[in-house]
This record gives structure tokens, sequence and C-alpha cells, in this order.
């Protein structure tokens, strides 16, 4: 078998991610040269910290995007002469090199790494909004209202974050749990939020204007209804919207596991909030009081938020590659960064170990989104 050489095989590294370089380069000189009119988003690169954090969350999103371009095998194929292969071995058929070596089951290593961004990328947000939705549209009222509703839903919210939270991911993700009703009724439950949040969110802002509130709230139903039927009862007519089951599991769990703590958030800044004087103006005007939520307190509440959903997107992130490593995440075969890792632990090997361009490709995309949490906190400190 041939191979390359180290330096070879960092050039190559470095040539398969041209798509991302030029993405890069493109996104952030036109974030430098606007940004001042870019908002927040803009500020960001006044600070050293914001510049490194955006810089290497965008590479991994590139990287998702255009993981087809980059991966120079498909993920899941196997040659079997590239069983346990060493980095910068060379496929003699197609020419191409195992960059980072084969694994056990003779999948290139690089490759895998490449595809596992896009479950990454796909699963962490998504589970980390969904969350952010149902936190938000309970935190609101328990934190407006008090009283007997502030202590109902406390009480709920304290009695899950009372539980462990490996064992109770354990208990979401395994096998006996997935064959029954229980994650799809959890998943119909949690996926009703976003919907309601929106609906609320129009009504209490347009009610006062028909020819408005009916089209968005309309929009809201048909759009929400296309995507929760896609979800939870896979019955997507045009096909785009669907979710494996498995997949669908990790997607509960991590809501019904974070939307506590973004309860509890949410909770803290209202009680904070309502007591302003541009609330109290809003309620002498005679507003409704999901109205002072959504548009008067909610707007003022964005800073932590926002910097919050950062890091818990990172520590969904860490949650993925945990299951994945004791195998109680996606399908075996998943080329997710935790899976490769366990995939990889029982590999004896110098030189490049196959575990460690999964384990780098996790810490980088955290640390980026630790950065660029801490960016946005000095900024929201600033406003």
């Amino acid at each position: 078998m041939e191979y390359i050489g180290g330096f070879q095989i960092f050039l190559g590294v470095l040539a398969r991610f041209w798509p991302v370089w030029l993405a890069l380069a493109i996104i952030m000189g036109a974030s430098f040269v606007y940004k001042k009119k870019l908002g927040l988003y803009g500020q960001l690169f006044d600070s050293g910290v914001g510049i490194v954090g955006v810089g290497i969350c965008f590479f991994w999103l590139f990287t998702a995007i255009f993981a087809g371009t980059i991966a120079p095998f498909n993920p899941l194929a196997q040659i079997p002469i590239m069983k346990d292969a060493l980095p910068g071995a060379i496929d003699a058929a197609s020419g191409q090199a195992y960059l980072f070596g084969g694994d056990k089951l003779a999948r290139d290593v690089f490759s895998r790494m490449v595809y596992g961004s896009q479950i990454v990328l796909i699963i962490a947000p998504a589970a980390t909004a969904f969350a952010l939705m149902v936190g938000i549209t309970l935190g609101l009222p328990a934190g407006y209202y008090g009283g007997r509703i502030d202590s109902v839903l406390s009480f709920l919210a304290n009695l899950v974050l009372a539980f462990p939270v490996i064992l109770l991911f354990y208990l979401l993700v395994t096998p006996g749990i997935m064959e029954t009703p229980i994650p799809y009724g959890m998943a119909g439950l949690f996926f009703l939020f976003p919907i309601i949040f929106f609906s609320a969110l129009f009504y209490t802002r347009f009610k006062n204007r028909p020819d408005r509130v009916y089209i968005q709230i309309g929009l809201t139903l048909l759009i929400g209804g296309w995507i929760y039927a896609g979800l939870v009862f896979n019955a997507d007519p045009l096909g785009i919207v669907s979710i494996k089951p498995n997949q669908l599991n990790i997607f509960v769990a991590v809501v019904f596991a974070s939307s506590p703590g973004v309860f509890r958030i949410v909770r803290g800044l209202v009680m904070d909030i309502k007591t302003r004087d541009y609330v109290a103006a809003a309620q002498t005007r005679g507003e409704s009081p999901w109205y002072i939520m959504l548009w008067e307190i909610l707007p003022n509440a964005r800073g932590p938020l926002i910097v919050d959903a950062c890091l818990r997107i990172g520590y969904t992130t860490i949650l993925l590659g945990t299951l994945g490593y004791f195998g109680l995440g996606l399908a075996p075969e998943s080329p997710d960064w935790g899976t490769a890792i366990k995939d990889a632990s029982r590999l004896l090997r110098s030189y490049i170990h196959p575990a460690l361009p999964p384990t780098v490709a996790l810490m980088s995309f955290v640390l980026g989104l630790n950065l660029l949490a801490d960016a946005l906190r000095e900024q929201s400190m600033k406003d």
C-alpha cells in the first residue's frame, strides 16, 4: 500500500476545505466592511474573541454545507484493504488518500469527521431553539403573573432539574423507550410551542389590523402544521420534513432536559424587567398582559437569552458526543463525532489516532460557541 507524507497530508486537508476557505473569506470580509450596519452581529467584530468565535462557528457551518464536496469518500463506504489503515494511505482504485486513516470498518476517518458536522449542526441548534420556545412560552407567564401559575410551573421545572441528567437521557434514548409512543407523545407536545408562541406574537401585535393578523396567523398555522405533521407523524405530503426515530428521541430528550433551565432564566428576567417604567407605561395604555410580555419584556431580555442559547448549543454538542460514545445516540453506522470516537477508541495507534480528528472537531466547535457567547455577553453588558 502506498502512502503520502505528513506534510502532504496537511496540504491535502487544507486543499479539501477550499469551499470553506472561500466562503469564510467572503462572509468575514463583508462582515468587516459593513459591521457598522449589522447591529449586534457587527459589534462582534470589535473584539478578537468575537472574531475567533464567529470564524470557528462559520467554519463548521460551511463544512456541514459543503460536506459533499470536501469529503473524498462516502462516510459509510468500506474499502476492505483500508481497514485500520494509517493516515495517508492511498486507495488504489480511486487514487484518493485516507488523509486521517481508516477505522476498524475500513471507512475514511476524514470523511466521517466532515459529515459528522452535518448531524451536529442540525440537531444541536434545532433542539436548542425548541427548548427556547418551550422555556420562553412558560417562563413569561410564570414571571409576570406569579402566584399559583408560577408555583405550579416552577415545581414542574424543578422536578425535571432535580433528576440526574445523564440518567434522564439514558432512559429517554434507550431502545425500549424508542419502541413506545412516549417519544412521539412528548414530541407532539413540545412541537406545539413554536406554533403557540408565534400565533400569540402576531395576534397581540396586529389584533387591531385584521388584514395583517389573519395572513400572519394563517401562514403560522400552515407552515407550523406542515412541519409538525412531518416531524411528529412523518406525514409530510411533500416528503421534505422528516426525522428518523433515533434522532427524534435525542431531539425530545434535549428539549425536555434543557427547557427547565431556559424557563428559570426567563422567569427571573421577567420578574426583574416587569418593574421597569416602560412596562408600567404599557399597562397604563391598557395593553394586554401577553402584549407586554412579548413586545415589551421579551425584547429587553434578548441579550442574556442569546448568550444562553450559544452556551446551550455547546452543551448539546457535548451531550450528543457523550450519547454517541456510549452507543445511546444515533444509529451505529452514523458518522456523528461521538460514535466516531467510540469506534476509534479500541484501536491502539501512534501518529494520528483515528479518535483524534472527531475529538478535535467537537472541542473546536464548542470552543467557538463559548467564545461567541463571551463576546455576546460583553456586548450585552455594554448595552
